[in-house]
C-alpha cells in the first residue's frame, strides 16, 4: 500500500490504545495499520466485504477480525478513551437520526429484530441512532434502537453520567420524568416545551442555538457511506462502524 486514509499521527494514536488492551492481538505494526485502513474502505465506500481490495488481505479475514472487534465492544471502548480525555461537558447535545436499512440487514425473526435494532418507521425498515455529543460537538455516546423508537425512551442512557451540564435537545425530550432525572444530578435543562403543556416552562433560547453542533455531527458522520445506510445484520457491527467513524471525525483529525 502506498496510500492511507489514516495520517501516521492518527493511526499512532489509536494503536497506543489498542496495545494497552490486553483483549486485542496488535503485535505487528504495519498488518494492524492494514486492517485498520481495510475497515475504514469499508465504511467509507460501503462495498461488500468480498469487494474489499487484496492489498488489504485476505477480506475473510478482515472481516472476521472486524466482527470479533465489533462483539468485544473494542471500537465503542476507542471511541470512549478518546472521549474521555477531551471531553467537554459543560454543555451536552442529545438528538437521533434515522438510517436506513437495505435488504441485506434482514434476516431475523420478527422477535430478534428489536434486539438488532431493525424497526419499520415511516422511513421504511431503519435502524435509529440516538446521540450525545459535548460542547464542542464531539461524540461521546451512542445506542441503538429500531427505527420506530420515539427519542425520550434513549434520554437517559445517553445522560446517566452527566453532572452539572447544560442538556440542549428539541421539544421530544420535554418529558417531567426526564426532567426530573437530570435536575436531580444538578444539570440544566435547554429544551423547549411542548405546545400542549399547561403550564409551559422557560428556556435559555440562545444556549439552544448550540444545538446545531449535533446536526452538524451527523452531516459529518453521515458522509461514510457504511453509516448513512445500515447494510449489517446485527447491531454490534454496525455500531462498530459507528464508533470508528465517530472516532475519525471527532478526535483523531
Amino acid at each position: 500500500m502506498t496510500t492511507y486514509y489514516l495520517s501516521q499521527e492518527s493511526f499512532e494514536k489509536i494503536f497506543i490504545l489498542l496495545k494497552e488492551n490486553k483483549t486485542v492481538y496488535c503485535s505487528q505494526v504495519e498488518k494492524t495499520r492494514v486492517f485498520l485502513e481495510g475497515v475504514y474502505h469499508i465504511m467509507r465506500t460501503g462495498c461488500q466485504w468480498n469487494e474489499l481490495p487484496s492489498y488489504y488481505g485476505a477480506f475473510k479475514s478482515v472481516h472476521k477480525r472486524y466482527l470479533s472487534w465489533s462483539r468485544k465492544g473494542i471500537w465503542s471502548g476507542l471511541l470512549s478513551s478518546f472521549a474521555k480525555k477531551g471531553e467537554d461537558t459543560s454543555s451536552v447535545m442529545i438528538d437521533s437520526t434515522v438510517a436506513r436499512a437495505h435488504a441485506c440487514a434482514a434476516g431475523y425473526e420478527k422477535d430478534s429484530q428489536e434486539e438488532q435494532a431493525l424497526g419499520r418507521s415511516k422511513g421504511g425498515f431503519s435502524t435509529k441512532i440516538h446521540a450525545c455529543v459535548d460542547a464542542k460537538g464531539n461524540a461521546l455516546r451512542f445506542t441503538l434502537t429500531p427505527g420506530q423508537r420515539h427519542d425520550v425512551t434513549q434520554a437517559q442512557t445517553l445522560t446517566k453520567d452527566l453532572h452539572d451540564s447544560h442538556v440542549i435537545a428539541d421539544k421530544a425530550y420535554d418529558c417531567d420524568e426526564f426532567l426530573d432525572s437530570i435536575k436531580k444530578r444538578n444539570c440544566t435543562p435547554v429544551i423547549p416545551p411542548k405546545k400542549n403543556r399547561k403550564n409551559p416552562r422557560d428556556y435559555d433560547a440562545q444556549k439552544y442555538k448550540q444545538r446545531n453542533l449535533i446536526e452538524r455531527f451527523f452531516g459529518k458522520i453521515k458522509n461514510f457511506r457504511r453509516i448513512f445506510a445500515r447494510f449489517d445484520k446485527t447491531a454490534d457491527a454496525y455500531r462498530g462502524f459507528l464508533s470508528f467513524g465517530a472516532l475519525i471525525v471527532c478526535w483523531i483529525r
